[in-house]
């Protein structure tokens, strides 16, 4: 018997991805990379969307 399960749409300008780590080109003093967080602006980094309905206006 199938399940309905609720499922999250992926946001579609990250694409499940919301945070990456971008390299500064430097490096700290016991020789690791320092990287700085950048987090999706859409979803705020959830990697997530909620579905919003539009309200469509019909007859006159």
């Amino acid at each position: 018997m199938p399940e309905n399960t609720l499922t999250q749409r992926v946001c579609r300008d990250c694409d499940g991805f919301p945070v990456v780590h971008v390299t500064t080109g430097s490096l700290t003093p016991d020789g690791r990379r320092r990287t700085l967080a950048a987090t999706c602006p859409a979803c705020n980094g959830t990697g997530t969307r909620t579905v919003t309905v539009a309200l469509v206006r019909t007859g006159k």
